[in-house]
Formats: structure tokens, sequence, C-alpha cells
């Protein structure tokens, strides 16, 4: 069963996109709400938006199933990410606007949560790690880039306007200082977007487990406002947006595989 695609590269950059996928087992989708069939919560087209990255020798992995199957960037343990605020789990429940994703009693059970890791989850996460040791051997170093996109208002989830771009290192521990730095350079030279460095969003469950620094494994998460590249409300890809914000995300991607 198709679960993800990976396309190995040359560079020593691995994106990830694990909220890209938009498929729904059909004894899934027959138990969501009608609002939730359409799987909203996607980060629409972010897969395309980092097409160009191949271009740089990346590699790159991208899920098939939607996060409403299981969300490949929580904890297998379903810990929370960001204690005490709202948030969504490792096989969702709510929406990010805080309605309901299932009809009245068809919300799936631990059994059902335990079977969508062993058949979703871990296939993913197995390939993510095996490439990322494909990388580092190759290389003697990785860099771990997550490509997240979310809406920019979302009451249920944080309060006003989400900034543009939101880089996410778990404050400042899932990669080095240096590489951080970099980042945060290339940010503050333009004043096309607003930004912010762990936020609201300091990088999921994939950022935090798998940036290791200390043993050449840096890790770090971009969370794109979806006004910079799409319209919101259609969910239509715009060309135009989306080319100026690639020419800035490239910048990024490169300064990240800088050594040093």
């Amino acid at each position: 069963m198709d679960i993800f695609t990976l396309h190995q590269g040359t560079a020593p950059l691995l994106v990830s996109v694990p909220h890209d996928g938009t498929r729904l087992p059909a004894d899934i989708a027959a138990r969501l709400t009608d609002s939730a069939r359409s799987v909203p919560d996607t980060d629409w087209h972010i897969a395309r938006l980092y097409a160009f990255a191949r271009d740089l020798g990346a590699s790159m992995i991208v899920p098939l199933h939607s996060r409403y199957v299981v969300d490949l960037n929580r904890a297998e343990d379903d810990v929370s990410l960001y204690p005490g605020q709202n948030t969504t789990g490792l096989c969702p429940i709510v929406q990010f606007t805080g309605e309901p994703l299932y009809l009245e009693g068809g919300e799936p059970d631990e059994a059902e949560v335990r079977a969508r890791v062993d058949r979703y989850w871990r296939p993913y996460h197995e390939a993510l790690r095996d490439e990322l040791a494909r990388i580092r051997a190759e290389h003697g170093r990785a860099v771990l880039w997550e490509g997240h996109s979310i809406r920019g208002e979302l009451p249920f989830l944080f309060d006003g306007r989400l900034p543009d771009l939101n880089l996410g290192t778990a404050g400042g521990t899932s990669c080095a200082p240096a590489l951080q730095a970099r980042l945060e350079q290339v940010l503050a030279s333009q004043d096309d977007y607003d930004f912010v460095a762990n936020g609201r969003f300091k990088g999921g469950h994939i950022t935090r487990h798998y940036g290791d620094p200390a043993n050449g494994v840096d890790a770090v998460q971009l969370e794109i406002s979806q006004r910079a590249y799409m319209d919101e409300d259609s969910y239509a890809y715009d060309e135009g947006k989306a080319a100026r914000v690639q020419a800035l995300v490239r910048r990024l991607l490169e300064a990240a595989v800088q050594e040093g």
C-alpha cells in the first residue's frame, strides 16, 4: 500500500512535508462530518511549494494520506506538543476551528488508533529515519527541514494574526546555534514578510525528535501562513505569490546547508 513518496537527493538536506496528504480511506471518510471530508486542515500545496528543493539536491518525503487519518507530526504516545494550549492530536477528533471531525459515535477507539499508527505513521517515520541516516553517512551531517503551512488566523489555536513565516527550532535545541543565526539573518534581511522564531509554533514531534545537532543532525520547522502563497478560502494556489515566497525559502534552504 502506498503511504508516501520518497525522492533521494544528493545534498545533506531532507525536506519533510508531513501534512501535505489529502487521502481518506473510505471507512474513515464515511464517519466524518461534511466539512471534515474536504480535509480543510491540510498544509495545502506545500509539497508543490517546495518542489524546487529537488533542484538544490534535496531529498523529499511526502505522505499521501490526510493528517485526519494520523498526524505524522505527533508522537505515537500522543503527548501534547503545547501543554495548556488548544491543539489537535495523533488521530484528531476536532478540526482547527474546534468543530468535531467525526459524526456522533464515529471517533476511533484506542485499537483503531494503534492500527493507524502501525499502518500509516510507522512506515513514514522508518523511511524518514533511514533517509536521515543515509544522508548523514554520505555527508557526515544532515539537515531535516520540516515544511508546514496553516491558515493565518485560527482563533481556536492562537490569538490574532500569525506572522507570515514562523521558524521553529524547539527553542534552539533542535539545530546548531550558528544555523539558526544564519536563518534569522536571512529573514531579517528582507521586508516582504514578517516572521518570528520559536513563537506559537516551535516545531512539532519530528523537529524535536530527530533534531540532534550534537550528532550532526539539525532539524528546523518553517510554518508558513497560507496567505503568503495561496487563497485561504478557495485553497487555490497563487503562482505569483508562491514564486515570491519560494525565492526566500530557497535562500533559507541554502543557508541551512552551509557548512559551519
